[in-house]
């Protein structure tokens, strides 16, 4: 494989024509020669021009840009939150590149590299690292791997453009619960954050950025949903089916995320439903619900996001609450234009912003995972924030929870309560029992007729439904292996299953800090992993008393947290009541503790001859062991 890092480029004046009409534009352009197709690809960002908002019309658009040293045919999308609109465009770029296709074809592979074969899809047919998921998991392990020198792996993305749930959830509200300057990468800070806390749209906007690193976009290959993963012992490596063909990889990681697959309950008569049905994570953007009865089903993340937003133009709003959620006052803000300044001008500042917010997090793992009781400070603020939405005491009695503060996951609102105190809103105080018709049943026997059912009631998190498309030593499958109760050794890989990483595997979830923290220091160690397995044909393989011994201290650890201790059920424990989600600590141990890693954790193999082959070649006549 050559080198196809983004190295050619353009910074400055640009004129763009669209329709006939032609902008004078700043331009921030990169590209690269992608031996896989064949061509070369480039793209960039045209600086925020009103002139040129006000002029297109929404979606992609055809045109021409043209610099000073040259023109090409170029598509132009939508701006993104901050005013910039993304381009592109395929051979003939509009500026001198140095790394032609001639020179392509005259570099030698690099070292740590073999001739790439290609697939009718597209896809190389071996890479040294295959990674499943184009969001922070699989963005990040990218430019892990690129800055370590590993630069032959491929990110293999289901969807047609990167950010994971945060491409996937576009429902109305949608937003992170934590501070934006900790929801990035500490390599990748993001000076142009609006608020304190970001919109879903800055949000993919920034892993768009993310994506944008040098060589990062070459390694990406979209619509390549996986399908399934077979550990070939013979050769020590992953067989990996996916939309677009099949190619192997030494070493496989799967950064598909626990927020990747929503979790639809299976309600009697909801099939035959005349109305409109979705989840959250799978808006219908088609379905215009103003003036509709709505019932929204769940009270998590998602739902205290939405129910404000619906409530707004619903005729009616009914709230179908199996739970109250203990709901905190949202401390959002917009940042200031000299604050924008200072972290893009001087980037200590954010950096400092940065640890101040991780600090205060990191502060309160104490009441998670030692002292819940030090939580019930927390639980009068709550309690108070309520007091002063909701007056009525009927609504205030269901509204209220039963058990402690952070034994299900605490939410952040300022327009939640209210927007359920609202004369057109209702909180069913139990869980969707039945449809008939166009009534809904509550498990109280109550009955509701409603236009449309929107459910928010989160994902598959303690089962990976990845783990039923993934076999490993003598064909197991992870999904039999786990028998429903995922273990991992440091989170991270999974005895009898060699070269097999997870980012955000069991046990490495947060209730207190941000999960970008915890992405960060598994790459490290997926990073020290595949360094590790070394040559082409050596595999690692997780011994099962190291993952036994690693599973006991995190049970150990669990015993006296908020989650065990709390008097709720939640979705971070499984069908047996254990919780293979959360990690019991804090995120400076978890950093310490996967540092790098320990070869006496696991088991070196090569790869196994095939017998068959062996016979074949002897009775042939010749040896060539």
């Amino acid at each position: 494989m050559t080198d196809f890092d983004d190295e050619d480029g353009y910074q400055g004046t640009a004129v763009l024509e669209i329709g006939g009409h032609r902008y004078e534009v700043r331009v921030d352009l990169r590209g690269y020669f992608q031996p896989i197709d064949g061509r070369y690809h480039w793209y960039g960002r045209i600086a925020p021009e009103a002139e040129l908002a006000g002029s297109l019309a929404a979606g992609r658009t055809k045109g021409t840009l043209s610099t000073s040293h040259g023109s090409a045919p170029a598509e132009v999308g939508d701006p993104d939150p901050w005013g910039r609109f993304r381009v592109e465009g395929v051979s003939t770029p509009p500026f001198r590149t140095v790394f032609t296709e001639d020179r392509a074809a005259a570099l030698p592979p690099r070292p740590d590299e073999r001739a790439q074969e290609v697939t009718e899809g597209g896809l190389p047919r071996h890479v040294r690292v295959a990674v499943i998921g184009a969001g922070f998991g699989g963005l990040g392990a990218g430019i892990r791997f690129l800055d370590a020198g590993i630069r032959d792996f491929a990110i293999l993305e289901r969807g047609d453009a990167v950010g994971g749930t945060w491409r996937d959830n576009t429902y109305p509200g949608c937003a992170c619960d934590v501070p934006s300057h900790l929801y990035s990468f500490s390599f990748a800070p993001n000076p142009r954050w609006s608020r304190s806390f970001s919109g879903q749209p800055e949000i993919r906007a920034y892993l768009e950025d993310v994506a944008d690193r040098p060589g990062l976009r070459a390694r990406l290959f979209f619509n390549a949903a996986v399908t399934g993963a077979v550990w070939q012992e013979a050769d020590a490596r992953w067989r990996i089916s996916t939309a677009r063909g099949e190619l192997t990889a030494d070493v496989l990681v799967s950064a598909g995320g626990p927020l990747s697959e929503p979790s639809t309950p299976d309600i009697p008569g909801l099939d035959a439903f005349p109305g409109a049905v979705f989840h959250s994570a799978r808006w219908d953007h088609e379905t215009d619900l103003a003036g509709k009865r709505i019932a929204v089903i769940g009270t998590g993340a998602s739902a205290i996001q939405l129910v404000p937003q619906l409530q707004r133009t619903a005729a009616k709003l009914i709230l179908f609450q199996r739970t109250p959620a203990w709901v905190m006052p949202r401390r959002d803000r917009r940042i200031t234009g000299l604050e924008k300044w200072l972290y893009a001008h001087v980037p200590p500042t954010q950096r400092l912003a940065r640890l101040g917010i991780y600090l205060s997090r990191e502060a309160t793992v104490v009441g998670f995972v030692k002292r819940p009781a030090i939580l019930k400070a927390a639980q009068r603020v709550a309690l108070h924030h309520l007091g002063r939405a909701v007056k009525d005491p009927e609504l205030r009695a269901k509204l209220t929870p039963r058990y402690v503060m952070g034994c299900k996951r605490v939410l952040l609102s300022n327009d939640y309560y209210p927007a359920l105190a609202r004369p057109n809103a209702e909180v069913v105080a139990a869980g969707l029992a039945g449809v008939e018709g166009s009534t809904l049943i509550g498990s109280d026997g109550t009955r509701h007729e409603v236009d449309a059912i929107v459910f928010a009631t989160g994902f598959h998190t303690v089962d990976m439904p990845m783990a039923r498309q993934v076999w490993g030593v003598g064909g197991r499958s992870l999904a039999e292996v786990w028998g429903g109760d995922m273990r991992a050794l440091r989170g991270t890989t999974v005895a009898g299953f060699p070269n097999l990483c997870f980012v955000i595997g069991p046990n490495t979830g947060l209730g207190h800090n941000s999960m970008v923290h915890i992405i960060e220091s598994q790459l490290s160690y997926i990073v020290d992993f595949v360094r590790a397995v070394g040559r082409p044909g050596a595999a690692l393989d997780a011994d099962q008393r190291a993952q036994d011994a690693w599973c006991e201290e995190v049970e150990r650890r669990m015993g006296p947290t908020v989650w065990n201790t709390g008097g709720c059920k939640s979705w971070y424990l499984n069908d047996a009541g254990r919780n293979p989600t959360l990690w019991p600590a804090s995120t400076v141990r978890f950093r310490r503790l996967t540092r790098r890693v320990d070869a006496g954790e696991y088991v070196r193999s090569d790869a196994v001859p095939d017998p068959a082959a062996s016979l074949a070649l002897t009775t042939n006549g010749a040896d060539h062991r």
